[in-house]
């Protein structure tokens, strides 16, 4: 999952890019508001966490231009604004949650997975594939009840094969979860992390389609 983060302290910023990316995710972070907004009609994120008080272009301003290009992506607001107009302002602008700085970080990424499970349909916690069970919040596999090591990539990649199912995922799309702008995998790095869950989980639970990209059927 890649999030793009567009937070102006310097200090917040950093811990939050540091702690997102403990948790497995791909993250982008941009220090002002016109840094974002070509961020988002440029690229593609699966998650934007949004700071109100931004420089250059205001946070509101940024989430109404965002949705005025019809982009539906879930966005998550952070800010020191507690007041209920704020939080309706933010609301009614097409946010999808609000969370009110001091943040914890744990609280943080709960939202993120709930934010997550509703762009992909599902209400559960757990992802569930046969026997497999891939839990988001522990981030912890299971295979017929035994517990299974992977990598934070492997995980990762898993999770987005797993929340897509029966779609055919291509290489960019991939490599958009797992990878943010200062990452350089190398140019086989997907077919490596490919390889290891395959190698862990059984060769046929991800498909190859020739020239098109990867995926797991529907069970």
């Amino acid at each position: 999952m890649r999030i793009l983060l567009a937070e102006d302290d310097p200090q917040l910023g950093d811990g939050l890019t540091v702690g997102l990316r403990q948790d497995g995710y791909a993250v982008d972070w941009v220090k002002d508001g016109i840094a974002a907004d070509l961020a988002l009609k440029s690229e593609s994120f699966d998650l934007l966490v949004l700071d109100l008080g931004l420089p250059r272009l205001a946070g509101l301003e940024v989430l109404a231009r965002l949705r005025g290009r019809g982009q539906t992506l879930p966005v998550l607001i952070l800010t020191a604004r507690d007041a209920t107009g704020d939080k309706i302002a933010g609301l009614d602008g097409g946010a999808d949650d609000y969370l009110v700085k001091p943040i914890d970080l744990d609280e943080l990424a709960a939202r993120v997975r709930a934010l997550a499970r509703r762009t992909a349909g599902r209400a559960a916690p757990l992802l569930r594939h046969g026997d497999l069970v891939l839990d988001p919040a522990a981030r912890q596999v299971t295979r017929a009840g035994t517990a299974v090591e992977l990598s934070a990539r492997e995980f990762s990649l898993l999770q987005t094969l797993l929340e897509n199912r029966g779609r055919v995922m291509t290489r960019a799309q991939l490599e958009g979860a797992l990878y943010g702008w200062r990452d350089e995998p190398d140019s086989n790095a997907l077919e490596v992390h490919i390889h290891h869950l395959r190698k862990k989980l059984g060769a046929d639970l991800i498909k190859t389609l020739r020239g098109v990209g990867y995926m797991v059927a529907k069970s």
